[in-house]
């Protein structure tokens, strides 16, 4: 065979060169299947991960309850797990069907008496026309509003379309929400029974990732999330339901829908005073003089319970700091919802510990070194 024929021989730099590339080859398509499958995974589970949150904290929360519960019926744990969560349902399902009957009631009476052809507005002042750039647009507009107010409504319409639009996602997301937590209430109803091989497995998860501390930081995980039940959830709901009888008997109008903001902002940590404090001045103007006081003197100290008993309920239990529990709930709540109300002080609480241990052990250690 002529030389000029012969098929060309692989060099052995080439041979080493495709055994190099075929195992990266290798694992970068079991990476890539990995984290596909991992993909679909998070994606098939991501819309249950609010109620498997909220299911632990209701768990947790109540953990204490319940295991007074099932020893005062001798042991049968499923019969205590059943009973608490009827017994949350029953108190959830109450206030909140109360609260969504008086809401419709209120939009219901809104809607039959609020005449818009019965509306007047008093013409502008001609000295609105002199404001520089924005005068005579608002001059006009009101002008309009004050001869017909139809036509001035038909005209800014498209402006408001947003505002309704946000307006019907965030209702649309508060019946989500309401939902989720209900099924979470069901949920945490089957962790009860099986709770401690539940802790205990997460435990020894612990020790294997902190082998040192594990234990320690899963009972400081459990009793931030009692802390923050108690502090701020339970504080709310009794700031809502002391102002919310306060307003059943005063009469005030839409008195479910005022309740709803109070325990709302309670939860988020506004605070209700931007619903309380307006509400009392009003009651000087609406009421008698007697209902005015009594109505006064029932709800500033409403308004000051959680400043007063936010402090007391929260710390105890806790070698964490408040103020870092505090920013903890503030953060994780303007972070993440009212899901971070609880994962917010958690990590924060853990990060504390962390950086007070290592700490305490870099000093230490410092001091020893020291002749």
């Amino acid at each position: 065979m002529d030389a000029s024929t012969r098929p060309p021989v692989p060099s052995r730099k080439d041979d080493r060169s495709d055994l190099r590339t075929a195992p990266i080859v290798e694992l970068a398509l079991r990476l890539g299947a990995l984290g596909l499958l991992i993909y679909v995974a998070v994606t098939l589970v991501q819309p249950f991960v609010a109620v498997a949150i909220w299911s632990v904290v209701i768990a947790v929360a109540l953990s204490p309850a319940y295991e007074r519960l099932a020893q005062w019926l001798g042991g049968r744990r499923r019969l205590a797990a059943a009973l608490m969560t009827i017994a949350c349902l029953v108190v959830i399902i109450g206030p909140a069907t109360w609260l969504a009957l008086g809401l419709i009631d209120t939009v219901r009476v809104v809607s039959t008496e609020f005449d818009l052809s019965a509306l007047t507005l008093p013409a502008p002042p001609a000295a609105i026309k002199a404001w520089p750039v924005i005068g005579e647009p608002i001059y006009q507009f009101w002008e309009l509003a004050s001869t017909n107010l139809a036509d001035a409504l038909v005209k800014i319409a498209p402006y408001l379309k947003p505002l309704g639009t946000i307006l019907v996602g965030v209702a649309a997301e508060t019946g989500t929400g309401m939902i989720k937590f209900f099924a979470a209430i069901i949920v945490s109803g089957f962790l009860f029974a099986p709770a401690p091989r539940l802790v205990e497995a997460i435990r020894t998860f612990a020790r294997r990732l902190l082998s040192e501390r594990g234990e320690e930081f899963v009972a400081l995980a459990g009793a931030t999330i009692r802390a923050v039940s108690r502090g701020v959830i339970g504080i709310s709901v009794l700031q809502a339901l002391l102002a919310g009888v306060a307003l059943a008997v005063a009469g005030v109008p839409g008195a479910s829908l005022i309740t709803s903001a109070v325990l709302i902002l309670g939860i988020i940590q506004i605070g209700p005073s931007v619903v309380l404090i307006p509400l009392v001045i009003w009651s000087w103007f609406a009421m008698d003089t007697m209902a005015a006081f009594l109505f006064t003197v029932w709800m500033v100290p409403v308004n000051l319970l959680d400043n007063i008993l936010k402090p007391i309920v929260m710390g105890r239990g806790l070698q964490t700091p408040m103020l870092v529990i505090l920013v903890g709930v503030i953060g994780g709540t303007l972070a993440y919802g009212i899901t971070g109300l609880f994962l917010g002080p958690i990590v924060l609480a853990v990060i504390w510990e962390l950086t007070a241990t290592w700490v305490a052990e870099h000093g230490g250690g410092a001091g020893e070194a020291e002749p």
